[in-house]
């Protein structure tokens, strides 16, 4: 890798991991600071939080703490099941926003140690008040999809999407979002109202399969809902 690169890569990761200790839902605020993989206890890499994300800039992240059951607690003071992937979420699309346009697999425990082994990895180091939390592991990629030990590019990635081309796929049109918090969802009854975070007359958002590819207006046509498509992003960019 390239310096320039390189230092774009290390500034897109230390990016992401800024932004995800801001949603941490710890009790302490957490920095990030660039740190060696081995600094982090093999034992709580095998049970790391990992995703993937693929997008403009694709992604593999991984996330270690050394109290995860103390976060757990916390989240549910009501003794409602709920899992340290889906408590973490939220700081996950934190990160991953920072890398541009894309969609953010399923967050899930996995082992996470050939991802913190990876020399093209950056380590971050999540600490309070001086002692360490946790650690925070980011892969980037760049160049293409990674496929086989070789990457993609742009024009191989067109003629391969050709094959599949009467392949029927999953369209959701999205209106808004909103967070809440657990507490807030078991308290849901008939009759709630959630606001979400876009006003009255934006557009929506088109996903192909969880990715977004295009901006529409919602239309009324035979009384049946429908989407008139008002923008297409460019979805062969993405995909690198």
């Amino acid at each position: 890798m390239n310096p320039t690169a390189l230092t774009t890569t290390i500034n897109e990761a230390t990016a992401a991991a800024e932004a995800l200790t801001r949603l941490l839902p710890t009790t302490v605020a957490l920095s990030a600071t660039l740190a060696d993989a081995a600094d982090a206890p093999h034992g709580l890499k095998s049970s790391a939080v990992v995703a993937a994300y693929v997008g403009e800039v694709s992604a593999d992240i991984a996330l270690v703490l050394l109290d995860a059951e103390a976060l757990v607690s916390a989240a549910s003071p009501d003794g409602a099941a709920v899992s340290i992937a889906d408590i973490l979420r939220p700081s996950f699309e934190a990160a991953t926003g920072q890398l541009g346009t894309g969609v953010l697999g399923e967050a899930r425990v996995d082992d996470a140690s050939a991802l913190f082994a990876d020399p093209e990895t950056t380590v971050f180091a999540l600490t309070g008040g001086g002692v360490a939390s946790g650690w925070f592991a980011v892969r980037i990629r760049t160049s293409g999809i990674l496929t086989g030990g070789r990457r993609l590019e742009n024009e191989e990635i067109v003629g391969k999407l050709g094959r599949i081309n009467n392949v029927e796929m999953s369209l959701t049109v999205e209106i808004g979002r909103t967070r809440i918090s657990v507490r807030d969802v078991l308290g849901l009854e008939p009759g709630a109202v959630l606001e979400l975070d876009r006003s009255a007359g934006a557009p929506a958002d088109v996903l192909l399969n969880g990715r977004l590819i295009a901006h529409g207006e919602i239309v009324v046509i035979d009384q049946d809902y429908a989407v008139r498509i008002t923008k297409i992003l460019d979805v062969i960019e993405s995909l690198a």
